[in-house]
C-alpha cells in the first residue's frame, strides 16, 4: 500500500495577498447537538459562525429526506458538506436493513445535496456478506467521481477481562486498501492510537475529520476539543499548516447538557478551541518522508 504527501488544495491552503492562508472550515455534525431535532443542529451551525454542516442520518425523519435538508441549507445559509451514513447500531432499520442499500442511498443523498463526501463505518462482523464486498462496494461508489466515500477508523469493544473485534475487515483503516479515510478523534482515543500518528500514516487518504477528544477509555466519549487527553489541537494545527484540503467537522456528545443552554456553551467552547488552533498553524511546516507517511513533526517558527 502507497501513498504520496496531499497537495495543498485551492481553497484550504489558499494564500490572499499578504502570504497568508485562508481560514479552513469547520463544520458542524448534526450528531453533535442530539437529540435535538435536525434543524437545531442548522441553527447553532449558523449561530456560532460554522461554516458547513455534515447530516447525520437517524430516526428523525428530517435527516433522511434531501428535500429537507435542502430547504434547511438554504434558509441558513450552511451548505452540507457531508452525509454520514446511517451504520450506527441504532440506526440499524432506518432506510430498511439492508446496508449496502443504505449506503448507496446516502451516496445519492449527498450528491443530491452537493456534498463532497459521505462518511460510513467498516461493517459489523456479523454482516458477512456485505463485508466480504465492502471494499469493492467503496471503491465503486467513489470512483465516480463526484462523492468521496470516507471509511471511518473504529476501535474494538470492550467487554469485561478483553476486547473485542467487531468490525471486518478491521477497526483500524491504515492497513485496508481504502482510497479516502475519515479520521475521528474519540475512535483513536478509544483503541488507544493518537491522531497525529494516524493522520500520519493515512498520508493523502486522509479525507475528512471528525474533531473531538477522548480521556483514554475505552469507551467512545466524543469530548470537547480539549478536555481530554488526545492531542487535537496539535492535529488541527498542524494539517492546517500544510494546507489539508479535506472538512474539518466538529463531532461531540451532547446527550449529556441539562439543557439547550448548557449544550449552546459546549459547542461555543469547541469551536473557540478549533479556531485557536487554526491561527497556530502557522508554527508547523511539512516535510514528505518516502514511506509515504505525513511528517506532522513541530518546527520552529521562521525568524524575520
Amino acid at each position: 500500500m502507497t501513498s504520496t504527501v496531499p497537495a495543498p488544495s485551492a481553497t484550504a491552503g489558499a494564500q490572499p495577498s499578504g502570504g497568508i492562508p485562508t481560514r479552513p472550515r469547520i463544520s458542524l455534525s448534526t450528531s453533535s447537538t442530539y437529540p435535538e431535532p435536525t434543524e437545531y443542529a442548522f441553527e447553532m451551525a449558523a449561530k456560532l459562525g460554522f461554516d458547513g454542516v455534515e447530516v447525520m442520518v437517524i430516526t428523525d425523519a428530517v435527516s433522511q429526506d434531501a428535500h429537507a435538508l435542502a430547504d434547511l441549507s438554504k434558509a441558513y445559509d450552511m451548505p452540507i458538506v457531508s452525509i454520514h451514513a446511517p451504520c450506527l447500531i441504532v440506526t440499524q432499520f432506518v432506510w430498511g436493513s439492508d446496508p449496502e442499500l443504505k449506503l448507496r442511498r446516502s451516496v445519492d443523498m449527498a450528491r443530491d445535496l452537493g456534498s463532497e463526501v459521505v462518511v460510513v463505518h467498516p461493517p459489523f462482523r456479523w454482516q458477512r456478506d456485505y463485508a466480504l464486498g465492502f471494499t469493492d462496494l467503496v471503491d465503486e461508489l467513489s470512483a465516480r467521481g463526484d462523492v468521496k466515500v470516507a471509511v471511518e477508523n473504529m476501535f474494538p469493544w470492550a467487554v469485561p477481562g478483553r476486547k473485542v473485534a467487531a468490525y471486518a475487515p478491521h477497526w483500524d483503516p491504515r492497513e485496508q486498501d481504502y482510497a479516502d479515510v475519515t479520521l475521528d478523534v474519540s475512535h483513536c482515543a478509544a483503541a488507544g492510537v493518537d491522531c497525529i500518528d494516524m493522520a500520519s500514516d493515512l498520508g493523502s487518504r486522509l479525507r475528512h475529520l471528525h474533531l473531538t477528544d477522548g480521556s483514554g477509555s475505552a469507551r467512545d466519549e466524543h469530548l470537547v476539543p480539549g478536555r481530554g487527553r488526545q492531542p487535537v489541537g496539535g492535529l488541527v494545527s498542524k494539517l492546517a499548516a500544510i494546507g489539508f484540503d479535506g472538512h474539518y467537522v466538529l463531532e461531540i456528545n451532547t446527550r449529556k447538557a441539562g439543557d439547550r443552554a448548557a449544550r449552546e456553551v459546549d459547542l461555543a467552547e469547541s469551536m473557540g478551541f478549533l479556531r485557536a488552533r487554526l491561527l497556530d498553524s502557522g508554527r508547523f511546516a511539512l516535510a514528505g518522508t518516502t514511506d509515504g507517511r505525513l511528517d506532522l513533526a513541530v518546527r520552529p517558527p521562521v525568524q524575520g
